[in-house]
């Protein structure tokens, strides 16, 4: 009895943590829609509490990123190390065809500036702050971003590795 009362104390601490139980798993169909259609759903005119943020939305987001250069082919030995870093740092809360705790992130970089996902990966706090898109996804998955505390390297290799998922 003690062992169950444990188990279940530790697997409530863990679903509270990740952004509740619920949030863990959409239908096919829902999962379909989110990787289809979340551009649109992210569109500033679309969220009402947008219209009012206090940041001028250049679609590059609040934080350290600026500007990025991204070449035409894709750096596999970046991409490489993207993948590592994505598989250590960010698979509890995202996978890449499918909504999780966090959006799917297949394509996101066909929906998202660089200087946004960079700067959604190295400050997400201020992102939710201030960036309209940001606060959107917030409202919509109940589920704050985790900083990991990552560099702008590591940042840029995981979005490296996200050109791949297109």
């Amino acid at each position: 009895m003690k062992i169950k009362f444990i188990a279940i104390a530790l697997l409530t601490s863990t679903m509270i943590s990740c952004g509740g139980g619920d949030k863990h798993e959409a239908s096919a169909d829902h999962a379909k829609h989110e990787e289809t259609s979340h551009h649109e759903e992210a569109k500033p005119e679309e969220h009402h509490e947008e219209k009012n943020a206090t940041v001028e939305d250049d679609g590059k987001g609040v934080g350290p990123v600026t500007s990025v250069e991204v070449s035409d082919e894709i750096d596999e030995a970046l991409a490489e190390k993207g993948k590592e870093l994505f598989k250590a740092n960010c698979v509890a809360c995202h996978k890449i065809g499918k909504r999780f705790v966090g959006p799917a992130l297949k394509g996101v970089t066909q929906r998202r500036k660089p200087e946004w996902i960079m700067n959604m990966i190295l400050n997400p706090e201020g992102m939710v702050a201030e960036d309209p898109t940001a606060k959107a996804l917030l409202q919509e998955y109940s589920a704050p971003m985790a900083n990991q505390s990552l560099t702008e390297d590591e940042a840029r290799a995981i979005y490296e590795f996200f050109r791949t998922k297109n």
